[in-house]
């Protein structure tokens, strides 16, 4: 195996991990302990995945199955029970506006014999947009796209998004009371904080609305009036930990990208390498998150620490970019190019950063791979890796190389997966 067919082989394994075939059935109760209906909401990447998940492990009960989950274009999988919407992600559109309020109407009136399977992912926030009163869809869709190109972290992105949210920050939980409501969760998030997937819905939030105002202002967003006044009235506030609406609600983490890195790193060692976690949150601007791995790599190679080479360095989480180019990138390809520039053509390292929902920025490429040489091969064919980089033009360099990964729709989201390999020199 080739080191460029073993890191690919590590990226496999990180998704393979996060399966909802292979994750979720463990969680599900037993259909038979319920007495009232069985109702299956949800939103993201995986949400379909995992509607099919359910009705494969609660097939015998299938009569007594209903519900609506939102999901990516692509993402959609067959399920009989379950309807299937496709939206847009990462900016929303009116497919999951209408599909978020379709879900409001199915968890309303219920009774507490009534069971809520509620099945959230990575992308959930955006692929099931419910506009605060007074909020258009427009209006969400220009806060959305601007905070992306921000340079904001996804923490605070979803914290404005709660607070100019119906159904955010625990507000769809409170609309399924008094029925019980149990979330499945498979985290796309660092430090898998529960608010931050899918923005929280099911969940308390301790945030308040003058948090959002102040990453507003942090990024010099310019929001409608009637967007600040919501917020600066409190009107836009969540449901706080202790509410006596989330009395009868669970969640359960199913998958995350701990597990992920757990599982590449099992493929590493009996490849015959050593293996580092270096973390499974990292977070920062892109090409700093990357300059930092190459020196890591680099103490590595030439000092043997932290460990000796031939070895492996992995981390997940989820970097930013700050947009000031016309290029077509994504964070973990301008991680990518950035620590290729600074290894400098090392000898002996090779690398991977991907998406582990095949979507890096707002294409469908996963991610790229670096060798030794890529720098070498650029320059031979007239392309700039420094120029590109200034241009956040990350696809670009990558597919002009040969080496972009496209790993098409995997059904799954655990957030970036990065590996360093590093050989005996």
């Amino acid at each position: 195996m080739t080191q460029r067919e073993l890191l690919r082989a590590l990226f496999e394994a990180a998704i393979a991990s996060a399966q909802p075939s292979v994750a979720l059935p463990p969680h599900l109760p037993e259909p038979a302990s319920i007495k009232g209906r069985l109702i299956v909401i949800g939103a993201g990447k995986a949400s379909a995945a995992m509607a099919r998940a359910v009705e494969t492990h609660w097939a015998a009960h299938a009569d007594r199955i209903s519900g609506l989950v939102i999901t990516r274009h692509g993402y959609s999988v067959p399920c009989e029970r379950i309807e299937i919407v496709q939206a847009s992600h990462p900016v929303p559109d009116q497919a999951g506006l209408q599909a978020a309020a379709r879900i409001a109407a199915l968890v309303q009136g219920l009774s507490a014999d009534d069971f809520v399977l509620c099945l959230l992912s990575g992308g959930g926030s955006a692929l099931m947009p419910a506009p605060a009163e007074g909020l258009s869809l427009t209006d969400k869709q220009s806060i959305n796209s601007e905070l992306l190109k921000s340079g904001a972290s996804i923490g605070e992105i979803n914290c404005v998004r709660r607070h100019l949210s119906t159904l955010k920050g625990g507000r769809l939980a409170a609309l399924c009371q008094p029925a019980r409501v149990l979330t499945l969760l498979i985290s796309d998030v660092p430090g898998d904080e529960l608010t931050d997937i899918a923005s929280g819905p099911t969940v308390a939030d301790p945030s308040t609305c003058a948090d959002a105002l102040a990453v507003l202002r942090r990024y010099r967003i310019t929001v409608p009036e009637v967007v600040r006044t919501l917020l600066e009235s409190g009107r836009g506030e969540t449901l706080k930990p202790g509410d006596p609406r989330l009395s009868r609600c669970q969640t359960r983490l199913i998958s995350s990208p701990q597990i992920g890195l757990e599982a590449a790193a099992r493929v590493a060692r009996q490849a015959g390498y050593a293996v580092g976690i270096l973390g499974d949150s990292l977070e920062g601007e892109a090409r700093e998150v990357g300059r930092v791995l190459a020196g890591i790599a680099l103490q590595t190679a030439r000092y043997r620490q932290p460990l000796p080479p031939p070895c492996i360095l992995l981390s997940g989480g989820e970097t930013t970019v700050t947009v000031r180019g016309q290029g077509r990138g994504g964070r973990n390809v301008e991680c990518l190019l950035a620590l290729a520039l600074s290894l400098k053509g090392q000898a002996g390292i090779w690398a991977l950063a991907g998406d582990t929902d095949g979507v890096d920025g707002a294409e469908e490429i996963a991610g790229a791979l670096i060798a030794p040489d890529t720098l070498e091969r650029a320059r031979a064919i007239g392309v700039s890796a420094a120029a590109r980089l200034d241009d956040n033009d990350g696809h670009g360099f990558f597919g002009a190389l040969g080496d972009s990964i496209i790993t098409g729709p995997t059904l799954t989201n655990i957030n970036d997966f990065r590996a360093i390999l590093i050989e005996k020199t």
